[in-house]
C-alpha cells in the first residue's frame, strides 16, 4: 500500500493518530485503542519509503529530518483531512506518528466543550492557559475559542504554531497564522516580532523555555490576550511548572507578575464514556483576588480548595467535573476513580 491509502483508511476508521514503525504493521489509534490498518509487518526500507512519500505529499525536503533525526510539519490531502506529522529515527530506522486534523473547525458542542470555556472568547487581555497531557485535545479547545473570537469580534489574531493544525478563515477578525520553521525561526523570535504586528489576540503552542514564558507574560501585561498551552495536569501543577522554569532568585518576581497577568487555567483530559468513546473532562480555574494572593504569597497548596469553592464564578475542579459526569450517567464509577486527582476522597461520595 502507498502512504495515501493508509491515510485514507485511517481517516475512514476515525483514527486520531497513525503510526509507521519498523517491525510492526501500520497501526492507528481509534478511540484510544491501537488497531492495525495494514497486514504486513513494515521493514526499515518500507518505513523509509512511506515517510519519503509523506514528504513528497507535503512538498517538503527531507534534508532537515536527515540532518536532525526528527521533524514536525503538516500537510493536507484535499477531500480527506489535514495531517500533523512528527518524523523521527528510532533504532536506526525511520518512523513517523501522524495526527489527523479535520478541515473544518470543530463544533464545540459536538466535542463537549463547556460554555464556561467558550466564554473565554470574551476576555480582552491577560493570559489563558490550556493544559493537559499530549493528545488531550488542547489544540481543539484553542481552535474553538479562536473561532468564536473570529466570528464575534473585530480583532487581529496572530497564531504561532508548530505546526499549523486548524486553518482559520477571516471573518469579523483577521487572522495571521505563522508556522515555526517555515514562517519564523522559533516561538521566541515570532513572539517578539508579533508585538510589533498590532495583535489583539496571540495564540501560541507550548511555552517551552523561561524566555518565551517571560515574553508571553509581558505581552499579556501590555494589554494583549495571550492563549498558550503547557503539558501539565491541573492548575496548581501549571503554576508550579512556570515558576520552576526560572532560577530560584527570580521566582519571587515571576510569581508577582504571573499573579497579575494570569486570567484562567483550563486543564483537560480525555476519558472513556459509558459507550467507550473518548470525551473531555475539565478543570477550570479563574484567577480571582483570593487566588491572585495565593499565587503571589506562594500558597499554591490552597488553590484547589479555592477552585472547589468557586462554583458561583464558573470554577470547577477535575474531581467535581468527573463526579458531575457520573451523576449524569455519562461515565462509570471505575472511570471516575481512575481519572480523579483524589480518588480516595471520592469513594464515599460515589457510594
Amino acid at each position: 500500500m502507498q502512504v495515501i491509502d493508509y491515510l485514507k483508511k485511517a481517516v475512514e476508521e476515525g483514527a486520531s493518530d497513525i503510526f509507521f514503525l519498523a517491525g510492526s504493521p501500520a497501526t492507528a489509534k481509534v478511540e484510544g485503542r491501537i488497531v492495525k490498518i495494514g497486514e504486513e509487518r513494515l521493514l526499515p526500507n518500507s518505513t523509509k519509503e512511506l515517510i519519503t512519500e509523506i514528504y513528497e505529499l507535503a512538498k517538503r525536503s527531507v534534508m532537515h529530518f536527515e540532518d536532525c533525526g526528527d521533524d514536525d510539519f503538516s500537510f493536507a490531502l484535499p477531500g480527506v483531512a489535514r495531517f500533523r506529522v512528527n518524523a523521527y529515527r528510532q533504532r536506526g530506522s525511520w518512523a513517523a506518528v501522524i495526527r489527523t486534523v479535520a478541515f473544518n473547525i470543530p463544533d464545540w458542542r459536538e466535542y463537549n466543550i463547556p460554555e464556561e470555556v467558550m466564554k473565554l472568547a470574551e476576555v480582552t487581555s491577560g493570559m489563558i492557559l490550556v493544559t493537559g497531557t499530549a493528545g488531550s485535545g488542547k489544540s481543539t479547545t484553542q481552535a474553538c475559542i479562536i473561532d468564536r473570537i473570529n466570528h464575534t469580534k473585530e480583532a487581529h489574531i496572530i497564531t504561532l504554531e508548530d505546526p499549523i493544525e486548524y486553518l482559520h478563515g477571516h471573518d469579523k477578525s483577521i487572522i495571521s497564522q505563522r508556522e515555526v520553521a517555515i514562517d519564523t525561526a522559533d516561538y521566541l523570535s515570532a513572539l517578539r516580532a508579533c508585538l510589533r504586528q498590532a495583535p489583539d489576540v496571540i495564540l501560541m503552542g507550548e511555552m517551552r523555555d523561561p524566555e518565551t514564558i517571560r515574553t508571553a507574560m509581558t505581552a499579556a501585561e501590555t494589554g494583549h490576550l495571550v492563549i498558550a498551552t503547557l503539558h501539565t495536569k491541573g492548575a496548581v501543577n501549571t503554576i508550579d511548572r512556570i515558576l520552576d522554569s526560572f532560577p530560584s532568585a527570580q521566582q519571587g518576581q515571576i510569581r508577582v507578575q504571573l499573579s497579575m497577568v494570569l486570567h484562567t487555567v483550563v486543564s483537560q483530559q480525555l476519558i472513556p464514556d459509558v459507550n467507550g468513546e473518548l470525551v473531555p473532562a475539565y478543570e477550570i480555574m479563574h484567577v480571582d483576588n483570593a487566588i491572585r494572593n495565593m499565587i503571589r504569597d506562594n500558597k499554591n497548596h490552597q488553590i484547589n480548595n479555592a477552585i472547589a469553592a468557586g462554583g458561583a464564578s464558573g470554577m470547577i475542579t477535575m474531581d467535581q467535573y468527573l463526579l458531575d459526569m457520573y451523576q449524569k450517567k455519562q461515565i462509570t464509577k471505575e472511570t471516575v476513580l481512575e481519572f480523579a486527582d483524589s480518588p480516595e476522597q471520592l469513594v464515599r461520595r460515589l457510594g
